[in-house]
This record gives C-alpha cells, structure tokens and sequence, in this order.
C-alpha cells in the first residue's frame, strides 16, 4: 500500500496555504485606491459585523491612524489582500483613509538617508 501524500494546502512552517485567499473570497484586487502609505482610521461607526477575523484584528489595530503597510505586517497578510480586506471596511464605513501628503519639491535629507542605510547594514 503506498504512503499517504501530505496535504498539498498545508506547510508544517507556513501553516495554511489556502487561508490567506479565502479570506477575500479569492478576491485579489481591492476596491479602493490604497498606497502602502495610506493611514487608516477606524470610524467607531456600529457597522455590521466583520466577515472574517481579519476584519476584526484590522479595526483593533486601526483605533490609532496606521499604515496599510503597518497593517499588513501586523496581520500578517501580503498587502494586496489587506488591501482588499481595507477596501471591504471603508465600504462599510468601518473605517476612512487619508493618503500621505507628499511635498514634490521636498529635498531629501543627507543625515536622514545616511541613517537609514547605516541601519540597514547593521541587520545584514
């Protein structure tokens, strides 16, 4: 009798494949116009209740304006389908979103950036 295969949606490390997209419905694109930068704020508003847990974990979390990048890192999710999950609760009203503000002709700072690369050789 051959050896049962291990189940092809499951990753002893990852955990569940499959998770991630059911919670959208497989749904991939978002909505809404989202840039990773974009704040998000949970409204209070008495909305229906969240489809999925996810919906929850992001209004908790959105209590203070956060970035959809900080979202994604919190839930754990990539940030196309936190973008979808976002997009399913501004619809609702659940929460609003405001983009960064960017200055175009903002110079860079020289210290700033040196910092940053400094940083990023230390974890390397």
């Amino acid at each position: 009798m051959p050896e049962p295969r291990p189940e092809p949606w499951l990753d002893d490390d990852a955990g569940a494949l499959v998770r991630p997209f059911t919670a959208t419905g497989g749904r991939t694109r978002p909505a809404a116009e989202l840039d990773l930068m974009t704040l998000v704020r949970a409204t209070g508003a008495d909305v229906r209740g969240p489809a999925v847990p996810e919906h929850d974990q992001m209004l908790a979390l959105c209590r203070r304006p956060v970035s959809v990048a900080e979202l994604a890192a919190h839930v754990r999710l990539p940030v196309t389908l936190t973008k979808v999950l976002l997009s399913d609760l501004l619809e609702r009203g659940a929460v609003t979103t405001r983009a960064p503000e960017l200055t175009p002709h903002q110079p860079m700072d020289k210290d700033l950036l040196e910092a940053v690369l400094h940083g990023l050789r230390k974890r390397l």
